[in-house]
């Protein structure tokens, strides 16, 4: 199996440490020095993409700058790279999703790639005018995907009456192509059957080899189910280094900044969240400084102020690459990486772990190999 590499764009800002928020907290709990100008970002952009990732996560929130238009910004500082947009379904229709869809991959050729976040934080949601709750949510992010894939087969009008969502002759001008594939997340019971009618990757956030595999294993019965099998990725940080002891000293490193206080205010907030990824996050550290290594290489320290995703791989390249195949060995083919900082983590795990990986048969750059494109510089001149 060839594997697929993502990095992260923080819209929110990038530090040298730990940049809180996420989840309906504000951004900013750890400091970030670096704001999310479009200059930064693009450079984010430019270095993942030529270190041989496919694809930028951009979040969704209000602890953020707005995902469709940054990226749709950063298309032109960039060439390949594909920008995987979070949006929430029920802060627009699905007839202007669709079309923003298809606009997208229009002026980008064919480079948007779409995570559907239904919103776990119900403060949040009302901020922008959705009441819904939960499970509702869920509902109605079944019947938008519903009516989104429905215009992008293009063909008749499309007519829809469900409980949450109408529609009358809604059409697009012109169909994506291609048509963006949809990733989708949730561990909550509601979550199961609308990834399972819909996702073409289901997301899950980086938990511990064996829970992940309960996890996947419940999405696979229930795709099967609907006469489809769909692929799996994975959400986690890394921190990767030459040595082990390297990678946990910038490990403890990240978290020298942050205090007692900053850490029980963020976990004061996030256990209010309605997200059941949230609470099996917060469930791996219990909000302790001492005890955040909860599996071999898999470090829980950044989830004690920060939102979502709040694991890390930490090691040297080889580990990191062990731990990759590990994942991969559950079905896991797609892995969505980040971390502190975005360009200089980007290029540790880009020069360091990817070609181990490459050696393995686990991954190839998406153009070849570029080493032949490489200046040859004499060694009495190096």
């Amino acid at each position: 199996m060839t594997l697929t590499f993502h990095w992260f764009l923080p819209t929110y800002g990038d530090s040298r440490f730990i940049v809180g928020g996420g989840h309906g907290l504000p951004a900013g709990v750890a400091g970030g020095a670096r704001p999310a100008t479009l200059a930064y970002l693009g450079q984010i952009a430019r270095t993942a993409e030529q270190l041989g990732f496919v694809g930028a996560l951009t979040p969704a929130g209000a602890w953020c700058e707005d995902a469709w238009l940054s990226t749709a910004m950063l298309t032109e500082v960039t060439e390949r790279l594909k920008f995987l947009v979070a949006f929430r379904p029920g802060l627009l229709s699905p007839t202007l999703a669709a079309q923003m869809a298809a606009t997208f991959q229009r002026h980008s050729n064919g480079r948007l790639l779409l995570n559907v976040v239904t919103g776990g934080e119900a403060h949040e949601q009302r901020a922008y005018g959705d009441f819904l709750d939960k499970d509702a949510r869920y509902a109605r992010a079944d019947e938008f995907l519903h009516v989104v894939r429905s215009l992008w087969r293009g063909g008749a009008p499309v007519d829809f009456t469900g409980e949450h969502l109408r529609v009358e002759g809604a059409t697009v001008p012109r169909v994506p192509d291609p048509v963006p594939p949809i990733y989708f997340g949730g561990s909550s019971k509601a979550a199961g059957p609308v990834a399972a009618k819909h996702a073409d990757v289901y997301l899950t956030w980086g938990e511990p080899p064996a829970q992940v595999a309960e996890k996947l294993a419940w999405i696979r019965q229930l795709a099967a189910e609907e006469g489809r099998e769909i692929r799996f990725g994975i959400r986690l940080h890394v921190i990767a280094r030459d040595t082990a002891d390297e990678a946990w000293a910038q490990a403890r490193k990240l978290l020298e900044g942050i205090s007692d206080a900053d850490i029980a205010g963020v976990q004061a907030g996030l256990a209010r969240s309605e997200s059941e990824g949230q609470r099996r996050m917060l469930a791996l550290h219990g909000g302790r400084r001492d005890d955040l290594q909860i599996a071999p290489n898999l470090w829980a320290g950044v989830g004690l102020v920060r939102g979502g995703a709040g694991t890390a791989l930490v090691g040297s390249h080889t580990e990191i690459a062990d731990r990759i195949a590990e994942y991969a060995d559950l079905g896991i083919s797609e892995f969505i990486l980040s971390g502190h900082p975005h360009v200089e983590e980007a290029y540790w795990f880009g020069e360091g772990v990817l070609p181990i990986l490459r050696g393995r048969g686990l991954w190839q750059h998406p153009v070849g190999d570029l080493t032949s494109e490489r200046p040859q510089i004499p060694f009495a001149a190096r």
